[in-house]
């Protein structure tokens, strides 16, 4: 899925291509189960004639603008991507939304369709907007608030706690083992166990790992490293977590994989040591 920079990647490819243009026509698969909180034809009578004017990205949510007070949410969802297409190419089998401006096509293409378009038209930003957790690089996502919600899910291993949106928005499965590798940390500590040297610099390695990603992944050009296999440094856990025979680039010892909170997880056993609780 899809995760806190790959999602800013998408939104980047969308509004480059279409800020400041106007829309001639919307394209939908109408029959799909796509459209969330309002109907295809509705999407597209308020986008037709619009003018794309801004865009913002929150978790795994983007947000289009448009000059008429409409909003536009994308969640892309396991398998959704936003890509740009030359003016009136035919939509595809899972093109769910074609946008077609002067010079170009944005295009919502989701195989999996577990993924959606979210649609409001007034003054106010909408609530399935309003409603997402604060970003973990904001002044609102401290120490304290990182400590009460660790406190309060004292029972779940800290991987699976990682991985609820509604503390760690934008944070999936490789962002979490990313954080956890770096602090040292097992992912099946139980995340009530952590000592408040841990939680300092768990708290401290969200923050690094989400601004490094947006910078390596989000900041590049038309691709993504992964399509690439380049773009992220081999000192990251990333490049290694999926290898077979795979070594942690730190001590050079074996990576393990497991099934940890429901998720495949990479961790390094002679870094992330698991303690007795």
């Amino acid at each position: 899925m899809p995760e806190l920079a790959e999602v800013e990647f998408y939104r980047k490819r969308w509004h480059l291509a279409g800020l400041g243009r106007a829309v001639t026509r919307v394209r939908t698969h109408a029959g799909k189960k796509t459209f969330r909180e309002a109907s295809a034809a509705t999407v597209r009578r308020g986008l037709t004639g619009t003018t794309l004017i801004a865009s913002e990205t929150a978790a795994k949510q983007m947000a289009f603008r448009f000059d008429n007070g409409a909003w536009l949410g994308v969640h892309l969802g396991m398998s959704g991507a936003l890509t740009v297409a030359p003016p009136d190419t035919p939509a595809g089998k899972h093109d769910h939304l074609v946008i077609d401006m002067p010079g170009a096509s944005l295009v919502f293409t989701d195989p999996r369709m577990f993924g959606g378009v979210r649609f409001h038209r007034g003054p106010d930003a909408p609530a399935w907007w309003t409603c997402i957790a604060p970003a973990l690089l904001s002044a609102e996502f401290t120490k304290l608030t990182l400590a009460d919600f660790l406190r309060r899910r004292a029972r779940a291993p800290i991987k699976a706690v990682l991985l609820m949106q509604e503390r760690f928005p934008g944070i999936g499965n490789w962002m979490a083992d990313e954080i956890l590798w770096r602090a040292a940390i097992h992912p099946a500590q139980p995340a009530g166990s952590l000592t408040p040297a841990e939680i300092n610099t768990l708290y401290r390695e969200i923050r690094t790992v989400c601004r490094n990603a947006l910078n390596a992944i989000a900041g590049r050009g038309d691709l993504l490293p992964h399509d690439l296999n380049v773009g992220i440094p081999d000192t990251w856990l990333f490049n290694h977590r999926w290898r077979d025979g795979g070594r942690c680039p730190r001590t050079k010892q074996p990576l393990e994989r497991a099934d940890i909170g429901g998720r495949t997880t990479c961790w390094s056993p002679s870094r992330q040591v698991l303690r007795e609780a």
